[in-house]
């Protein structure tokens, strides 16, 4: 596998990271997800990559833009949906937690052979929405009840499993690059003792485990959005898997590291590194954490 860009995903790359950078600022991103939120996106044929012709490997390098900007809102299962509407998954087996639930149009539940979807409506009389929501940009409801819904037809559950893993693994992995970035601006531009901060060996040393972390991961993710798309190669399963952790693993410990280099101002409101530090955290839990999918790159090599 070639995982270089070529030139035609460059400019989709620069092309949605323009869009992001002139409406979807720190600002807007504060305000939470809204429809005219998923509008904008819709319009510019974020959700219709697939349909338009384009690849998984090319939806990758979209997702990771989207994770470097912290846009939030249901996008990977509205993506995975295709049809247009704003939709949630939830896992079978997993609490009946849901997110931006009054936004939504559909809960989808991925079962072990199906996908079944339900109105948001329907659900949302009997929902109780949570005081505090670990990532205070994504509300979340806890349901009475597991759904029951239609079975979504011509729907592979497991399909929907892998490609959700790998979107998710590239928004991680734009969280992860977007806190690198941040922090080198920051330890460049802040002085202490009349000297950057950046100078110092205990900051260089985080900041360089960061770019490592997030340059490994970008190889793991690329290559699966790629697997995607090469359907006769075998060990789908496992780039998978190598590609959800450590990319996972990357958002998480460069957000813990972040906070560290941007000292006492990284644990407060103001300072946007605990935006995606919190939503690392939240899409640990979606299509399996990083603790999961090590133990399963694991067990393959038994």
């Amino acid at each position: 596998m070639n995982l270089d860009l070529d030139d035609d995903q460059i400019a989709l790359r620069d092309g949605i990271r323009a869009l992001l950078d002139g409406r979807f600022g720190p600002e807007r991103i504060r305000e939470g997800f809204d429809r005219a939120m998923f509008t904008e996106l819709a319009d510019a044929g974020v959700f219709s990559l697939i349909a338009d012709g384009f690849s998984w490997a090319d939806a990758t390098v979209v997702f990771e833009q989207l994770g470097e900007f912290c846009v939030p809102g249901p996008i990977v299962a509205s993506f995975l949906l295709g049809d247009g509407s704003v939709a949630a998954a939830i896992d079978h087996d997993a609490a009946p937690i849901v997110e931006h639930l009054d936004r939504l149009d559909r809960v989808l539940v991925l079962g072990l052979d199906s996908v079944t979807a339900d109105p948001a409506s329907s659900l949302l009389a009997g929902a109780v929405e949570l005081d505090w929501p670990l990532d205070p940009l994504s509300p979340v409801w806890r349901l009475s009840a597991m759904p029951t819904g239609s079975p979504l037809a011509n729907v592979d559950a497991q399909s929907w499993r892998d490609r959700g893993a790998v979107l998710t693994a590239a928004l991680c992995l734009g969280i992860a690059q977007r806190l690198t970035t941040t922090s080198v601006a920051y330890a460049l531009e802040r002085q202490q003792f009349d000297r950057p901060i950046g100078g110092f060996q205990a900051i260089k040393h985080l900041l360089a485990d960061m770019a490592v972390r997030t340059e490994v991961a970008r190889a793991a993710v690329y290559q699966a959005g790629a697997h995607l798309d090469a359907t006769d190669v075998p060990g789908l399963r496992r780039s998978i898997s190598v590609a959800k952790a450590l990319a996972g693993e990357a958002a998480i410990r460069n957000g813990k590291d972040a906070t560290q280099v941007h000292g006492g101002m990284g644990y407060t409101w103001e300072v946007d590194v605990h935006l995606w530090l919190k939503r690392a955290w939240v899409l640990d839990t979606h299509f399996g954490s990083h603790e999961q999918h090590f133990d399963q790159v694991a067990a393959t090599l038994a």
